[in-house]
């Protein structure tokens, strides 16, 4: 029997409820994977880096909640300290500068003893810095290093150090990069720090894929954190103008850098998120999940304007930038 005698027996529409109800079917399949939780949490072992506050910090408390052996990479004594006091006894805390090589090596063998021979369920790196961020003939190579330092060199560092312990637990490694690691709206570093996490996690995943080691991105959207603070960021864009020679200011205008500050406070007031739990969840299923997804898009502007935005022809980006940003005053 032909595929059009059986077309003709079944009729168009029964076609479309066969395709319904496979679809719907899928769906359902899919929530329920998506739902399954690993066994046996109390004795996995999670280190997370950046736990001095904002996502690192919230993270840390709910996998602590939620039964996981947390480890936290802190950057200050203080930080450490306030999270060891709003935790459980079993959450440990670790003194951790992801721009030190040796400050690295010193806290996987502190993890490497903790851990012992279960090794290393998850690593979240999650520690990472936005400034200095303007428009890029501003940026010296000092600024564009002191962000890549961070973001680019120390995942990759962090991730390099403490794989042995993970592929021993067949475990999981969690990257987080941003919707801005596939739309460049920003001059200076962190664009292309995420960029780079972006394509360090995806060689990553690939190469040891048959270790049975999961490697995930997460991609916020904006949210109110330190990152986004605004005092901070004008503060950079003020300094950045200042070390300008003449010539540069002149091509822009005297008024431009009012213009630009007022668009980064118009476009942080609207879009910024302070429901930071959107991004914590995505990092909590990527380590308690059986399967975790390998990309997750935290906040609705992530979802409804990023995302599909790093989709579009580049001209329609471009566009939409041009629109959005201050044009200089006076061209040279």
């Amino acid at each position: 029997m032909d595929a059009q005698v059986v077309y003709d027996l079944l009729g168009e529409n029964a076609w479309y409820y066969i395709l319904g109800t496979f679809s719907v079917l899928w769906v359902l399949v899919w929530l329920y994977k998506d739902s399954l939780e690993v066994e046996n949490l109390g004795e996995k072992y999670v280190f997370v880096t950046g736990c001095d506050s904002g996502f690192g910090n919230l993270l840390c408390k709910k996998l602590d909640r939620k039964g996981f052996r947390v480890l936290a990479g802190c950057l200050t004594e203080k930080g450490a300290d306030d999270l060891r006091r709003a935790a459980s006894p079993k959450l440990k805390t670790v003194l951790l500068d992801v721009t030190s090589l040796d400050s690295i090596q010193k806290a996987m063998e502190w993890t490497k003893k903790e851990v012992g021979e279960k090794g290393l369920w998850g690593i979240v790196n999650n520690a990472g810095r936005a400034l200095p961020m303007g428009p890029s003939e501003w940026m010296r190579i000092e600024d564009y290093q002191c962000t890549l330092k961070v973001n680019m060199e120390g995942l990759i560092a962090m991730t390099t150090t403490f794989l042995p312990l993970i592929k021993k637990a067949r475990g999981r490694i969690v990257n987080v990069a941003s919707v801005l690691g596939r739309v460049a709206a920003n001059g200076g570093g962190y664009c292309i720090s995420k960029f780079a996490v972006e394509s360090f996690s995806d060689c990553l995943r690939r190469d040891i894929n048959y270790f049975g080691v999961n490697v995930c991105i997460i991609e916020p959207g904006f949210f109110k954190t330190a990152v986004t603070s605004l005092g901070p960021l004008e503060r950079e864009l003020h300094r950045l103008w200042d070390q300008l020679s003449p010539e540069v200011k002149a091509s822009y205008g005297d008024k431009y850098l009012d213009k630009y500050i007022k668009v980064q406070r118009l476009i942080m007031n609207a879009v910024c998120d302070t429901d930071l739990t959107k991004v914590t969840n995505c990092m909590e299923h990527a380590v308690s999940a059986v399967y975790p997804r390998t990309r997750y898009s935290a906040g609705w502007d992530a979802k409804l304007l990023w995302i599909p935005l790093s989709y579009m022809p580049s001209f329609v980006v471009d566009l939409g930038l041009k629109l959005v940003l201050p044009r200089p005053s006076k061209s040279v």
